[in-house]
């Protein structure tokens, strides 16, 4: 495969006191900004350069932490602007190894639904549900056909950010065939744990209840945050997403909703994972084949 060019400006370097280096790929958000950074990010690590203590990936940005005493930040800077050099074109051997994650979502469940009827005043369509306001806004049918694409394509992980264990996920598709929908216009003081929510371009799952301000779509019957660190997938980590992880937000009904309550309850739940090398350059190229690909590994 012919190396992919990504069509982006110069990455914009800035200090946070002596600690902090902030790098800004690109203004707006985009699987090409976001690949970038996170090949950035992840050729960092494998330098494994003293005094850099904290790599943090963002949607199309990244910060690190350095001590000024074992790395001056300016050489952090050089370094960085290396990478950044090296990640302008894709190649077919740039690999970010990721693992593809099946997350079962109960779409227009009655829990959502009964926070964001208490929330109309707060909307810009109190006459309508957030699936129908966001189905109608994005030119579908009627919310069947928007959960039909919801589900059918995997996202990426782009950041995790807002309360721990909060996964920011950007649709793999191309930008014509995004789902966008705006942020309430003004923020709910109560959200569910665990409700599937969409704003702007990117979907969460919320890991704690508290307030936001995402259009509602539905519930995940399993956690992403574990403080006990009960369930097997959270052995090494409160916090279940990573930055990089592929998931898939599948429809399920209330059956299987009901099945996997009981296996999280009963401590012996379990995500499909599978692990996976990801070429951003290939999904470039043909984003429908890679992501038919990725829901192969994942299912078979």
């Amino acid at each position: 495969m012919a190396a992919t060019t990504l069509a982006l400006p110069p990455a914009r370097y800035e200090y946070g006191g002596d600690e902090f280096v902030f790098v800004e790929i690109d203004q707006a958000m985009s699987l090409e900004a976001n690949f970038k950074a996170m090949t950035i990010t992840g050729a960092l690590r494998e330098r494994r350069l003293d005094g850099v203590l904290d790599i943090c990936p963002s949607n199309a940005s990244y910060l690190i932490r350095v001590d000024p005493e074992r790395l001056h930040p300016a050489e952090l800077v050089d370094q960085l602007r290396s990478l950044e050099a090296s990640a302008t074109e894709l190649t077919a051997d740039q690999v970010l190894s990721t693992r593809v994650v099946d997350v079962p979502v109960l779409y227009d469940d009655p829990w959502t639904r009964e926070t964001l009827l208490r929330f109309r005043d707060r909307h810009q369509d109190p006459g309508a549900t957030d699936l129908e306001y966001a189905a109608r806004l994005n030119g579908f049918d009627g919310v069947p056909q928007l959960v039909e694409a919801l589900s059918g394509a995997p996202y990426i992980v782009t950041m995790l950010g807002f309360v721990p264990g909060l996964p920011f996920c950007y649709q793999m598709v191309p930008r014509d065939r995004q789902i966008e929908v705006p942020k309430y216009i003004r923020p709910r003081t109560d959200t569910p744990e665990r409700a599937f929510g969409y704003g702007g371009a990117f979907a969460v799952v919320y890991p704690v209840r508290g307030a936001g301000g995402y259009q509602l779509f539905g519930m995940a019957p399993a956690p992403v945050f574990d403080l006990s660190q009960t369930l097997p997938d959270f052995a090494e980590s409160i916090v279940f997403p990573k930055a990089g992880d592929i998931v898939r937000y599948r429809a399920i009904d209330q059956a299987e909703f009901d099945q996997v309550r009981r296996e999280v309850e009963a401590k012996t739940f379990r995500y499909r994972i599978r692990e996976f090398e990801f070429r951003p350059g290939d999904f470039l190229a043909d984003p429908d084949a890679v992501n038919n690909e990725l829901l192969e590994v994942l299912y078979r």
